[in-house]
């Protein structure tokens, strides 16, 4: 036998002194109430959301903090506020088709920012929730298991979701996600990605009633005279509401069967690796729902109407 090859014992003392530092070193350390709680160290003078939207600086630390499973801090709160504005206006390009829905025959460019602005505000209240709520329930899951667990902003991911809306009208964003750091069981694991998705379908079922009772209550169908959200210069605020309960059902359904898919990072992923069957039942009741809808068996639009019209 061979033996021992004498190169072994060669080691550098240091092998990363010549590279780049990628990250901060990170510290940690567990409340009373078991929260784990993260300080990288990193720090930046400049302002601390424009520095994450541009990609100027590395994300400011996670400060220690206490507090119960419901806490949020001031970090986590800038990252969610930037998220959801750059989520916003990325909705609102989508509304009015990109760049390329300026039309000179319908009013140009003053039209087409017009239906922009007063999107914006639709979408945040249709949309923003589905959003917001998935990834706080996937936060306070986590950190009902221990977990340290803050929401994040992707500066690159929202850029990118900003341009690709303005220039094609296309959607595809990654606002972000919670940070997750513990040390937790497969069904622990497989139970913090499916709150996001659950919290989709809760809002998806408390959603068809409550807008059914707003539509009806308000007259909005009734109200919304034209497709586009000014008409001359009056506020079409019946299509607005209306356009929002039925985008509120939709978005809620797309999130959570998009997020369940089985690939990358998405929940699905971390779901199909603690319980098949939870996968499988999960997926198929948003793909069954979103699929009824272009076949004919169901249409958001005509539910929303039926419960309306009993007010």
């Amino acid at each position: 036998m061979a033996g021992r090859d004498p190169r072994a014992d060669i080691l550098d003392d240091d092998p990363f002194r010549n590279q780049k530092a990628r990250i901060h070193r990170v510290h940690t350390r567990q409340s009373s109430n078991g929260t784990i709680h993260f300080d990288t160290g990193a720090s930046t003078n400049m302002n601390p959301l424009f520095a994450q939207m541009m990609g100027f600086a590395q994300q400011k630390p996670a400060q220690m903090h206490t507090g119960n499973i419901w806490h949020f801090s001031s970090e986590e709160k800038k990252h969610l506020r930037l998220a959801t504005a750059a989520f916003t206006v990325a909705l609102g390009f989508m509304a009015v088709g990109g760049i390329w829905g300026i039309d000179p025959k319908t009013g140009g460019f003053t039209a087409w920012f017009i239906q922009f602005f007063l999107s914006m505000p639709v979408l945040l209240l249709a949309v923003g929730p589905a959003f917001l709520l998935h990834e706080i329930g996937h936060k306070i899951v986590a950190k009902k298991n221990g977990c340290w667990a803050e929401f994040r902003a992707d500066p690159g991911g929202l850029r990118f979701g900003i341009f690709l809306s303005f220039f094609i009208g296309i959607l595809f964003m990654a606002p972000g996600a919670v940070m997750v750091a513990g040390l937790v069981t497969r069904r622990q694991n497989g139970h913090i990605a499916i709150a996001g998705p659950l919290v989709n379908f809760g809002l998806f079922l408390i959603g068809i009633p409550l807008w059914g009772v707003i539509l009806g209550v308000t007259g909005a169908f009734d109200a919304a005279t034209d497709a586009a959200y000014l008409v001359g210069s009056q506020l079409n605020w019946g299509r607005m509401l209306v356009d929002a309960g039925v985008i509120w059902v939709y978005a809620n359904l797309f999130l959570g069967l998009f997020n369940m898919l089985p690939f990358g990072p998405l929940d699905g992923n971390k779901v199909k690796d603690w319980s098949e069957n939870a996968f499988y039942v999960t997926i198929s009741v948003f793909a069954i729902l979103l699929i009824s809808i272009p076949i004919g068996v169901w249409s958001p639009m005509n539910l929303l109407q039926a419960i309306a019209s009993f007010f």
